[in-house]
């Protein structure tokens, strides 16, 4: 009886460990230098395409915005929608995950 005990605990706090090293992973990302601008004008704008998403952003260079793009994306927070053609029309949006933050976005950007 004690030893499915110890098995109980031990399951309950890797799934907690686990939670927590999400809630950490997600801050690394958001915690990241353009991160959180990146979200607030895709929130704004619903999708945006990758150069006006940097002229939006001042002082970005493209490899940085690449970067964080492809993180965020990663973590599924944006999603990003390739059209065929020459050139190819890149779109990034939220994801329905990432619009749950849009409120905790507007009341930092009211700050």
């Amino acid at each position: 009886m004690k030893i499915s005990n110890e098995k109980f605990d031990s399951k309950s706090e890797n799934k907690a460990l686990e939670a927590k090293c999400q809630i950490l992973d997600i801050w690394d990302v958001l915690g990241r230098r353009w991160s959180l601008l990146v979200l607030k004008n895709l929130s704004i704008k619903n999708v945006v395409r990758f150069n006006e998403l940097k002229r939006s952003l001042k002082g970005i260079s493209s490899t940085v915005l690449s970067d964080r793009l492809s993180e965020l994306e990663q973590e599924g927070l944006i999603k990003k929608k390739i059209y065929p053609g020459i050139p190819l029309k890149v779109e990034y949006s939220l994801t329905t995950k990432t619009k749950d933050l849009e409120l905790i976005l507007q009341s930092l950007n009211k700050w």
